[in-house]
């Protein structure tokens, strides 16, 4: 095989944003961030929205999850000037 085109695959932590959940896992997603573990282990850490800590089939309950701020956003970037 070619050396040096394959994306680096490595140890992550997703961090679910609105429930604070954190897991580790591997990935080939890179981060400018990092977390250090309760293993004392530093990790690049990727931020998202929604996990099974927060998603309402796998909670079993609803969870509204503002999304009012990134429509405005939108149409405030693209409206007609």
């Amino acid at each position: 095989m070619k050396k040096d085109i394959h994306p680096q695959y490595r140890e992550v932590v997703f961090q679910d944003t609105s429930s604070d959940f954190k897991f580790i896992t591997r990935s080939t997603m890179g981060s400018n961030e990092t977390i250090t573990m309760e293993d004392g282990k530093t990790y690049p850490v990727i931020k998202v929205e929604v996990s099974s800590a927060s998603h309402p089939f796998y909670t079993g309950k609803n969870v509204f999850i503002d999304t009012a701020g990134r429509v405005e956003k939108f149409r405030n970037r693209y409206q007609k000037k």
